[in-house]
């Protein structure tokens, strides 16, 4: 197991390796059915991609079928709040990242339909990523410092496309323009499928997004990567190693762009079905071919080494999402 401070899973070298938990049949709970994963965004995501991932080595661990089903919409509340109407006997669990046990609270208001610290349950990290800042290939822009210049010069002249409002990519872009004193134009779609055929066809300047989504086109040079959203390089992609990253491009700024994939239950889940949970899941991260596989998707397998860890961490990371949301001024449609 490992645990990890928010510099230390961006910095350049991989993780230190997982340890293997202890075996399944110590634990004093089992499933006795099929489990149930639910992902709150539609397939082919990264959030889609981890989870099948997982649940592909959960089910010989837990000796029961692992399913995914894919629940989306509302920024991915309905998925999350399907778990609160389902029995809570340890058989259904969802995979989600940061913005649905975080940002959502602050941009739904008072339409938020549950409270995440309240009425889920942590389980542990399986994953952390950073964005990619990259801009159209045929733009002059070589450098995050002159495409800045040229934006201060000509202000709203820069269009940044995003998969939504409100989406991490919007709300750490907003802070760099913040804090770089630069007015740039946020384009929303509806996915970041849209927005990135936009920005190759040229329509669109620049996307400051995840990169699995991105980075095939940086490798056929489509786009040209200008900076990574993580305070540090990060190193375990190895083409984008000598990418800068937010402390060099703006030192003390404290932009930090950090996305994170978890595993969570509702409340009132026996606590020994949660233990086990969270014994099978670092199972799977121990295991290389899942270390490989997710560090090709550019997600750095991350554990914590309890449940209430992640609890602790999950905390700590409501006012940063907070800020983002205020700061920003984003509200969910």
């Amino acid at each position: 197991m490992i645990t990890t401070s928010r510099r230390s899973l961006l910095l350049g070298g991989l993780a230190a390796p997982l340890l293997a938990a202890p075996a399944i049949a110590q634990a004093p709970w089992a499933p006795t059915r099929s489990i149930r994963i639910v992902v709150p965004i539609a397939p082919g995501g990264a959030n889609d991609i981890v989870a099948r991932l997982v649940a592909e080595r959960l089910s010989p661990i837990l000796g029961q079928p692992v399913v995914v089903e894919n629940r989306p919409g509302a920024g991915g509340n309905i998925g999350a709040q399907s778990l609160l109407t389902t029995e809570k006997d340890g058989h259904t669990w969802m995979l989600t990242s940061a913005n649905v046990l975080t940002a959502n609270t602050f941009l739904y208001g008072a339409r938020m339909p549950f409270v995440p610290l309240r009425d889920f349950a942590p389980v542990t990290r399986v994953g952390v990523g950073t964005l990619l800042w990259v801009v159209n290939a045929q733009r002059p822009w070589q450098s995050f410092q002159e495409q800045i210049a040229f934006a201060r010069a000509d202000p709203g002249r820069v269009t940044m496309g995003s998969s939504g409002t409100g989406t991490i990519s919007h709300l750490y872009f907003e802070k760099v323009k913040r804090e770089t004193g630069t007015d740039m134009t946020h384009v929303p779609y509806r996915g970041g499928g849209p927005a990135i055929q936009d920005l190759i066809a040229g329509n669109i300047d620049m996307m400051f997004d995840v990169i699995p989504a991105l980075l095939p086109h940086v490798r056929e040079g489509r786009f040209r990567a200008l900076a990574v959203g993580s305070a540090d390089r990060i190193g375990y992609v190895p083409e984008l190693s000598n990418v800068p990253g937010m402390n060099e491009l703006l030192p003390g700024k404290g932009v930090d762009a950090l996305n994170w994939w978890s595993v969570v239950a509702a409340t009132g889940t026996p606590a020994a079905a949660i233990d086990t949970m969270h014994s099978a899941i670092l199972r799977v991260l121990a295991q290389e071919e899942v270390r490989q596989r997710l560090l090709g998707l550019t997600v750095l397998p991350t554990s914590d080494p309890t449940p209430a860890a992640f609890a602790e961490f999950w905390r700590a990371q409501i006012p940063v999402w907070q800020e983002l949301v205020t700061a920003s001024g984003a509200t969910a449609e």
